[in-house]
């Protein structure tokens, strides 16, 4: 997803799993200018865990798995998030669009941020085929979540937030961009479960999602724990 993280390819083009690679208008691109990088650069990690490598382009057929369908569910989250048609919807870190689409054909707009071009460009082109015009790309920074403010009835971070290389000032930028009642919602693979084919540090346990997002400045709503291997999790801004 992804990305509003760094570009970087682990291996060779690892997107996580253990052993494999892993406003405009319509479908353009939005340019925002470059965020300045923080006064403090970090060690690779945050809240003493490692910050995850992102999927490289190159990798980025890992995205579009066949099986991915059978193990993430897509229309099953979304219908589990009860969308209004009427909302704007972000979905940072969007990749090749893999959500984006399943988004764009349920509520009235949706902004599909990543780091990386070529994601973009591979996004705009399935939006395309499909026929979908109310995608907007936009190209967000490390250190920038490039919205705009008060821009977003839901924000959705699919196995991203671990990849972010710097959470305070990205999740600060996206919550100035959610509305008064906006949702944000992660889905995590679940660090407790050793039985998740997943590289560590691409894992995240409830409660340091919990203990990590809650200080950026958001408040736990729930947990939806029916997917195999991940969980939805689902926050508001915090008053």
């Amino acid at each position: 997803m992804r990305s509003l993280v760094v570009v970087a390819i682990a291996g060779a083009w690892a997107c996580g799993r253990t052993g494999a690679p892993r406003p405009t208008d319509d479908v353009g691109h939005e340019a925002r200018p470059a965020a300045a990088a923080p006064a403090v650069v970090h060690d690779g990690s945050y809240q003493g865990r490692p910050i995850a490598e992102t999927c490289s382009y190159l990798g980025a057929d890992w995205l579009e798995r066949p099986d991915r369908a059978e193990r993430e569910q897509p229309e099953r989250v979304l219908d589990a998030l009860h969308l209004d048609p009427s909302s704007t919807v972000a979905d940072v870190g969007a990749g090749t669009g893999y959500f984006t689409l399943r988004l764009a054909r349920r509520v009235a707009r949706v902004l599909a941020t990543d780091l990386q071009p070529e994601m973009l460009d591979r996004l705009a082109a399935n939006a395309a085929r499909a026929r979908l015009t109310n995608i907007s790309t936009v190209r967000a920074g490390e250190h920038d979540a490039a919205l705009p403010a008060r821009c977003c009835d839901l924000i959705l971070l699919v196995d991203v937030y671990h990849e972010l290389a710097d959470p305070p000032a990205v999740m600060a930028g996206l919550r100035r961009a959610l509305t008064e009642h906006g949702r944000l919602v992660l889905i995590e693979y679940r660090g407790d479960d050793p039985a998740v084919p997943i590289k560590p540090e691409h894992k995240m346990t409830l409660p340091r999602i919990q203990a990590e997002v809650g200080a950026l400045g958001f408040q736990f709503v729930e947990s939806l724990e029916f997917l195999p291997d991940q969980r939805v999790v689902i926050f508001t801004a915090a008053p």
